[in-house]
């Protein structure tokens, strides 16, 4: 995929997961999700801080780990999430294949071009799409050709042994059927159930 086809996608994908945020409810917030222990708080949580941080690789600023962490809850973490949706989807906007991008979370021994730090990114919001989609017992409504830029970068991620590490952004995978859907792929390929949360 072109670096502008890349940015697209991931653009995309921020969206969806930014229509189905508008529809959490303070009392949606405590419900189980797709991601371990954590509830669909402790998820909006997580994925406003990496918007913030991704925002700030785009501006040579991600080494500081800072723009990383977790900030306590406001009165409208739904608005803060769309707020750094937002952020990210401009700072990307901004950028070209080859601006440096430093993710402290993956590696501090180097950095990463444009193109392949936004894959990262886009690859993180299909799948946080599902993920909030089964929070809240929707449809996921991805569109198929989004769905089918992703695979690849999916079947990229490496299964090794630091999928086991605490922290680690995705679980060892799981084993593929002869025939399943392209989402499907990605997510057994990223170590979640289709089936969640049976």
């Amino acid at each position: 995929m072109s670096f502008d086809e890349i940015r697209d996608g991931d653009r995309r994908a921020v969206r969806r997961s930014v229509e189905l945020v508008d529809t959490i409810t303070a009392s949606d917030l405590t419900r189980p999700t797709p991601c371990g222990d954590w509830t669909l708080a402790n998820l909006l949580g997580h994925l406003t801080a990496q918007h913030r941080g991704f925002a700030a690789a785009a501006g040579g600023q991600g080494a500081d780990l800072t723009h990383w962490s977790v900030r306590a809850t406001g009165p409208d973490p739904v608005e803060e999430y769309r707020i750094a949706a937002e952020e990210v989807v401009a700072a990307f906007a901004a950028t070209g294949p080859d601006t440096p991008f430093a993710l402290p979370e993956i590696t501090t021994r180097m950095t990463f071009p444009a193109k392949q730090a936004i894959g990262f990114h886009f690859i993180d919001y299909v799948v946080h799409s599902w993920d909030l989609a089964r929070s809240l017992d929707v449809p996921v409504d991805l569109d198929d050709d989004l769905v089918r830029a992703a695979l690849p970068i999916a079947v990229a991620v490496p299964n090794g042994p630091e999928r086991l590490a605490e922290g680690a952004a995705f679980a060892p995978a799981l084993d593929l059927p002869a025939a399943s859907s392209t989402l499907d792929d990605i997510l057994l390929r990223l170590g979640r159930s289709p089936h969640w949360p049976r």
